[in-house]
């Protein structure tokens, strides 16, 4: 969104989300206007009353997206696929307002595959996934956030990290991750003996990640830093890291590719195994280590930061970087340009090969 700011000054933005999410924290603060459908952003998969209603939240949300859309009248819509997207894609079909979808995943969800031929483009992060979806399909890889303007230096200042000791950024993206918090948790005490670790919990784990600083010797508390989130740091986090522990969601592996940090990636073992697929090209390219998640703890955790003293991390760091796509989010521009003003779509090629290019 900020990049597409830049570019046209003259667009407005809205946004449209669900009731549960961290949309609702992170979107007005960006100053961008958030209204949300009665239909939840994170789709229950357990059992409970949530399984009767989200049913009836998603249809009720149908009505209240066309109100809104007819109400608005868009020039183009982008959506990032999942739930909420499903009663908007419908809306917009039925109001002929054009619309792109993106899909991160290597292996589409069940609501893209639903909603893919709503769409009028498509996006993916995977050239393997262009198959799965109708055409056109573009894949231009994940939109990620600026990286190349932040030396480390001034990164590890930003952060309050004082220490030229190698830092280790475990991160489990949006949502705490009890098998990373545990294993950070076991290991702390002989982690910081070696390096700086900057631990991104989420909002339920980060009082017993406190606690876990607390109670470490008074001269290496400094070296564990726990946040709660990282909205505005998180490129310092990224600009600042020497190797990233976390789960394989397309934008956490993006950013890592960007900013060429090494990986030790612990995918998310349920949801028909998206995320093992996604880290696939990154463990195939010598840019990540992958750890199943039954297997991941506090020695894994300690072993994997022996890497950080290892000849294969400058490898690892390169590898990563011939992964990324960092013109992805200017090239999604360009679509979103020719679909809100009704120009022809550009050539696969022409648009892809600006994905790759350097921004």
């Amino acid at each position: 969104m900020t990049q597409l700011s830049t570019r046209r000054p003259d667009v407005e933005l809205r946004w449209i989300g669900g009731q549960r999410g961290l949309e609702q924290d992170i979107v007005p603060a960006a100053g961008l206007p958030l209204e949300r459908l009665w239909l939840r952003s994170l789709r229950s998969v357990d059992a409970s009353i949530n399984s009767v209603l989200d049913p009836l939240r998603l249809a009720a949300s149908l009505p209240q997206a066309l109100a809104k859309l007819t109400r608005w009248r868009p020039d183009v819509i982008y959506t990032t696929g999942g739930y909420v997207a499903i009663p908007i894609l419908a809306a917009a079909a039925l109001l002929r307002i054009p619309s792109l979808l993106w899909e991160g995943n290597r292996i589409p969800g069940r609501s893209v595959r639903l909603t893919a031929p709503l769409a009028s483009v498509r996006t993916v992060s995977f050239e393997k996934t262009r198959a799965r979806l109708p055409a056109p399909t573009y894949a231009l890889g994940t939109p990620t956030r600026q990286l190349d303007g932040m030396a480390a230096a001034e990164a590890r200042a930003r952060l309050g990290i004082e220490t030229e000791l190698p830092m280790v950024l475990v991160f489990g993206g949006s949502q705490s991750v009890r098998r990373l918090d545990e294993a950070v948790a076991d290991a702390i005490g002989d982690l910081v003996e070696r390096c700086v670790v900057v631990h991104v919990t989420g909002s339920s784990s980060f009082a017993a990640a406190e606690a876990s600083r607390d109670s470490l010797p008074p001269d290496r508390q400094a070296r564990y830093r726990p946040f709660e989130f990282l909205y505005e740091d998180m490129e310092a986090a990224l600009s600042a890291a020497d190797l990233l522990v976390g789960r394989a969601g397309s934008s956490t592996l993006a950013e890592a590719a960007a900013a060429g940090l090494p990986m030790i990636v612990v995918p998310y073992p349920h949801a028909a195994a998206h995320q093992r697929a996604n880290a696939a090209e990154m463990v195939e390219a010598g840019a990540a280590i992958l750890v199943n998640d039954s297997e991941f703890d506090g020695d894994t955790l300690r072993d994997a930061c022996n890497l950080l003293f290892d000849e294969r991390l400058s490898v690892m760091s390169a590898a990563a970087r011939s992964q990324s796509r960092p013109g992805a989010a200017a090239a999604t521009i360009v679509l979103l340009e020719a679909l809100g003003g009704h120009h022809a779509l550009p050539e696969p090629e022409e648009l892809e090969a600006q994905a790759r290019a350097s921004r």
